[in-house]
């Protein structure tokens, strides 16, 4: 898995040739528009989204706007017309992906009664559908707070628990987020009340936290050339991450 930061800058880019990008509305290349796109412009929208999303989730967030519009068979330009900034192309994916993972662990908080299976179910749902790879750099980068010192961005991931050897493992937010902080709250929130549950049962190790599972997405969801042995490596690694989670009677 390439999970990489972009350079994540406020200012709109300017696009090949001179051209500035369309008016952006709530972090979306499309934000601003009233009227329903033509169908040809519609069909290239989702021609971009989907080599965005395979592009990032083969080379990181870093990987530039040109092999994307390569991947889609559309010209750059047309990319930068629908987002024009990287930034807003990324931010857009990020939301998307952060959203469907946010369903996901709802689904498995509300139809599984088993706090392990309710857990258990959602890292299977989530690695199956590749989302470790376009999970944003936001929400995955991991810090270690001082013994006694834990920082204002506490709150960002609930229940967390003290490290054996001292420190905290915690979630650090950026200043240029991703991702909406609404959207990485409520992912937070939901995967922190199945980590709760399943610790409480006594299925999961006391020291395992939220972070922790959301790198077990990104590490289990690893990018192959071939679909059927990347399903069968993510399945693999996930039996044994699952079963480093797991707590076991002492």
């Amino acid at each position: 898995m390439h999970i990489q930061d972009s350079r994540w800058s406020s200012a709109s880019a300017v696009a090949p040739g001179g051209a500035v990008g369309a008016a952006v509305g709530n972090g979306r290349g499309d934000g601003a528009r009233t009227t329903p796109l033509r169908v040809d412009a519609q069909r290239n929208l989702e021609h971009v989204l989907r080599a965005a999303r395979e592009v990032f989730g083969e080379l990181g967030y870093g990987a530039p706007m040109e092999d994307v519009a390569r991947r889609a068979r559309v010209g750059v330009g047309t990319v930068y017309r629908r987002f024009p900034s990287k930034d807003v192309l990324v931010r857009r994916i990020a939301e998307e992906e952060t959203s469907r993972l946010t369903d996901q662990a709802r689904a498995a908080l509300g139809q599984e009664d088993e706090p392990w299976s309710a857990l258990s179910r959602f890292l299977r749902t989530s690695v199956a559908s590749g989302a470790g790879r376009l999970l944003p750099p936001q929400v995955l980068r991991v810090g270690v707070a001082e013994d006694g010192g834990a920082g204002p961005d506490e709150a960002r991931v609930p229940q967390q628990r003290t490290q054996p050897g001292g420190g905290e493992l915690r979630l650090v937010p950026e200043q240029s987020a991703a991702v909406d902080d609404a959207g990485a709250a409520a992912l937070l929130d939901v995967v922190g009340q199945l980590v709760e549950r399943a610790r409480a049962a006594g299925e999961l190790r006391p020291d395992v936290s939220v972070s922790d599972v959301l790198l077990v997405i990104a590490t289990a969801a690893p990018s192959l050339p071939d679909a059927a042995q990347q399903a069968a490596a993510s399945a693999r690694l996930l039996d044994i991450l699952l079963e480093g989670l797991r707590s076991r009677p002492v």
